[in-house]
């Protein structure tokens, strides 16, 4: 337990990290079993209300700190609430420095296009949440901000060792690898990078610009699995820190990706509105799993009285997640409770390998950045779907450029992997699924760097 409101624990065997551990990212028992140990920060909604701005502005870390595992870390530790924002104002003023601006709260919008093309009535149609714009273009960033605040708290209250820091690490095909290096050169910290051959040749030279160690990994033949990732887990095990949006390598990347749906939240309240449906691109799942976690969160705490049903986008190309969920729901049978659900998320998560294998073949998409071979945090995000009465989408490559299109129609700056909610939205719309006086919103999480 780190204080009244915040805890980390295995959603998978119930373990929890040393108290005083600086780098509590994996699951202690890790490795132990066919058991999908992933660490889950859990907020103890009975102490803890929904923010407003708090009179700090539309910076998410500072807005929503009292959400934050590092926040409550660093209270127990001794810092003061003044103390802990004025960490979050300096290391965004170095992130603004290496990127030319800070973390913000981005725009979520009824967009007209999208609503008239896609047959909506009424005042609901389709909702965007835009972060094309926010730090190195995507929303990665969040995910890595959020990490990078525990290490400085847990420096700043002495339980980490004298310099040399430990290295970071990330596997990444794009986006993520950006987005840490920027995050890391703004720490001041040493990161390493594992990509894959057919990394964009400009993303990789600006990793190189950012000071950030790039290595190259090739797929070997007949060897199923990403092999970026396995680099990364040789990284890790060879002493270096997972400084990834892998939920199962460190369970703190999700709080950070949390405010995306946080902002959506404030801004539904602020509004007066519902949202009856969120459609998430999938590759690991760590963006899924954060949206689920926060609104969840936020149901629990008052500040909206029901989440939406959250439904997930992955490409014929690689959908590890849809033959999870639909082995999953296969331990399901009529009308179902939560303890239902709990039972069958109980029995995946202690027979991983029945449920979440890397995907057979190598995956092939235009929406490269949701080609994980395997969906690390896939237990979080099937149960999500359970419980929120959402549903899995595997699209064609055909829809994922018709969404690409559309997005950019509509006049946002998208790229294919970051309109492939949109994607899925299509197909849920056709389906019937999603229906023309629904309120839909869908994430476009990634700017075209072309």
């Amino acid at each position: 337990m780190t204080g009244p409101a915040s805890r980390l624990v295995c959603a998978g065997c119930g373990s929890s990290p040393d108290f005083d551990d600086p780098y509590p990212f994996r699951c202690p028992r890790a490795g132990e079993g066919d058991v999908d140990h992933v660490l889950v920060r859990a907020l103890d909604p009975t102490v803890l209300s929904f923010p407003s701005d708090g009179g700090v502005g539309t910076e998410p870390f500072a807005r929503y700190r009292s959400l934050l595992h590092s926040y409550h870390r660093a209270i127990s530790g001794g810092m003061a609430d003044e103390d802990f924002l004025a960490l979050v104002e300096s290391l965004d003023v170095a992130v603004a420095a290496v990127d030319g601006h800070g973390f913000m709260a981005t725009p979520f919008k009824r967009s007209e296009h999208l609503s008239r093309t896609l047959s909506f009535e009424g005042g609901g149609g389709v909702w965007v949440k835009d972060e094309t714009g926010n730090v190195a273009g995507s929303h990665k960033g969040r995910h890595l901000m959020g990490v990078l605040l525990h290490l400085e708290v847990a420096d700043r209250l002495g339980l980490t060792g004298p310099l040399p820091r430990p290295d970071l690490a990330i596997a990444s095909c794009g986006n993520a690898a950006l987005a840490a290096a920027v995050v890391a050169a703004a720490g001041g910290r040493r990161l390493r990078v594992f990509v894959p051959v057919d990394a964009d040749a400009t993303i990789v030279g600006r990793l190189g610009d950012l000071g950030a160690d790039v290595i190259v990994c090739p797929r070997p033949p007949g060897v199923a699995g990403d092999p970026t990732y396995v680099r990364l887990r040789q990284e890790i095990d060879a002493g270096a820190l997972p400084f990834t949006c892998q939920g199962n390598e460190n369970g703190l990347a999700i709080e950070g990706g949390e405010t995306i749906a946080y902002e959506i939240v404030s801004d539904l309240r602020a509004s007066g509105h519902g949202l009856d449906h969120l459609v998430v691109q999938v590759g690991g799942g760590a963006l899924a799993s954060s949206c689920m976690q926060a609104f969840a969160e936020a149901v629990h705490m008052g500040a909206v009285a029901r989440p939406p049903r959250v439904h997930t986008v992955q490409t014929l190309g690689a959908h590890p997640l849809e033959r999870a969920h639909r082995r999953v729901k296969g331990l399901l049978s009529g009308p179902t409770t939560e303890p239902d659900i709990e039972r069958a998320l109980h029995q995946a998560a202690t027979h991983r390998s029945a449920y979440m294998w890397p995907w057979e073949s190598e995956p092939k998409s235009i929406a490269t950045g949701i080609l994980d071979d395997e969906t690390y945090d896939w237990l979080a995000v099937v149960g999500g779907m359970l419980r929120s009465g959402g549903q899995p989408a595997v699209v064609s490559e055909a829809r994922l450029v018709e969404a690409h299109g559309l997005g950019q129609d509509a006049g946002f700056h998208v790229d294919a992997t970051g309109s492939s909610g949109l994607a899925g939205l299509l197909d849920l719309r056709a389906e019937g699924v999603v229906r023309p006086e629904d309120r839909v919103a869908v994430l476009f999480t990634g700017t075209d760097r072309r």
